[in-house]
């Protein structure tokens, strides 16, 4: 195999352990680790510090009748600029992802216009086909909503049992959105708190959990409290970046461009959640972005979500600059947690593993919305600290270059089950 010749070598790549190495790429695999092999094209990576690109499992790539929010080419170059190689689309789309015919679609539209790999949930509502949705290639069921937010109704609770067994059935991954809702209209980020308070998260964590926890493999999405990450018991848990760097009050009370379900925290409950960092399994953006327009509207009737796929690893690269986090982490909460939970081959330094890489420099700089590719915009963490990747490497190519893309056909993930039907 070591014979051909090479389409990329990263040369002096430091690697996790400390060794300096060259990566030799092949049919965008690593087929060697150590001094390089014949190569069509060699990368210099002395400068920087060079990680497995992410895996983000928790993007809303709108795109269709929302297309004016985001579509698959800004979002997955938003993606790829913040050293996301893979996202993991949600189905609450319009229409929502509920069918063989509609999840068809959703693939073609993405096949069409992503720069990044992609996998697609399927959606799950009342009586759904399910079978059909994993055996077109879902990646995983959900996320399911335990309570409403925006573009997505509650399931009922007493649907869940019989839900998450025929999940479990098909050996299929349950992602859930665990919240309660309490009656009325917040005004404000205090109030949107209040509705959806954090004993409400916790206790809907704990009951699912305890209850039904057993009928498959299940996720909690976006968790935003310490007691709600410590109830989740053998289910894996995600957090994204806006639960860990914003806060109430960090933002103005009626500011509408931060008002995201679960809601932003008091920031003691923020500085408690980064203290549960090590139970913490998966780091994702639940990417959701609105238009400045819609987020301008009154705080009441202003739809909830924040754009954050292009920031979250920035933003955590800043804080491990900072002496916050081990790189480590990182690398298994964004990278490989979830590729293992998903079923998608690991990027990494071995030989046999996926030639996905981010390239990140030493110096971080201000996140200003002005530098970044979604269509939303906006961010929420102008003015922040971020540490962005000034090159990333895709199926052992090249792709982007100091703010320059190059195209590359996308790759599908399909799920476990597309992979059975094949077989059959």
């Amino acid at each position: 195999m070591n014979g051909r010749r090479c389409d990329l070598v990263l040369s002096d790549v430091t690697l996790p352990q400390g060794r300096v190495a060259d990566l030799s790429i092949r049919d965008g695999l690593v087929c060697h680790v150590g001094s390089p092999l014949p190569a069509d094209r060699t990368l210099p990576c002395g400068d920087f510090r060079v990680l497995p690109a992410a895996v983000d499992m928790h993007v809303h790539m709108r795109g269709g009748a929302q297309g004016h929010k985001e579509d698959w080419e800004s979002g997955s170059m938003s993606a790829l600029a913040g050293g996301v190689t893979v996202v993991v689309d949600q189905p609450n789309t319009i229409p929502p992802i509920t069918s063989k015919e509609i999840f068809r679609s959703r693939i073609a539209e993405a096949q069409r216009a992503s720069w990044t790999g992609f996998a697609v949930n399927g959606g799950v509502d009342k009586k759904n086909d399910l079978l059909g949705l994993w055996q077109e290639g879902a990646m995983a069921f959900g996320e399911i909503f335990a309570a409403p937010s925006s573009y997505a109704d509650a399931l009922p609770l007493n649907l869940l049992p019989h839900i998450l067994h025929r999940i479990g059935e098909l050996g299929a991954l349950a992602t859930l959105h665990a919240e309660e809702v309490k009656p009325g209209v917040p005004s404000d980020l205090e109030g949107h708190d209040r509705l959806r308070d954090l004993s409400g998260e916790s206790r809907t964590v704990e009951d699912i959990a305890k209850e039904v926890g057993h009928l498959c493999r299940l996720h909690f999405c976006h968790l935003s409290t310490a007691s709600a990450v410590a109830a989740a018991g053998n289910a894996s848990v995600e957090v994204a970046p806006h639960h860990l760097f914003l806060s109430i009050e960090k933002g103005d009370g009626d500011n509408a461009f931060l008002k995201v379900n679960p809601p932003l925290r008091h920031e003691q409950v923020r500085k408690e959640l980064w203290e549960a960092w090590n139970r913490i399994d998966v780091i994702a953006s639940d990417h959701a972005p609105h238009t400045k327009s819609e987020k301008e509207k009154d705080f009441s009737e202003a739809p909830s979500g924040i754009p954050g796929v292009e920031t979250m690893l920035p933003l955590l690269m800043a804080a491990f600059r900072e002496r916050r986090i081990p790189l480590m982490s990182i690398i298994k909460k964004t990278s490989w947690t979830p590729s293992d939970l998903l079923g998608i081959p690991r990027a990494g330094f071995r030989p046999g593993m996926r030639a996905d890489f981010a390239l990140y420099g030493s110096e971080p700089t201000l996140i200003t919305a002005e530098d970044l590719h979604s269509r939303a915009g906006w961010t929420p963490y102008e003015g922040m600290p971020g540490l962005f990747p000034e090159r990333v490497i895709r199926d052992g190519a090249l792709v982007y270059d100091g703010g320059e893309f190059f195209s590359r056909p996308p790759r599908w993930y399909a799920g476990r089950g597309y992979q059975v039907r094949d077989l059959i």
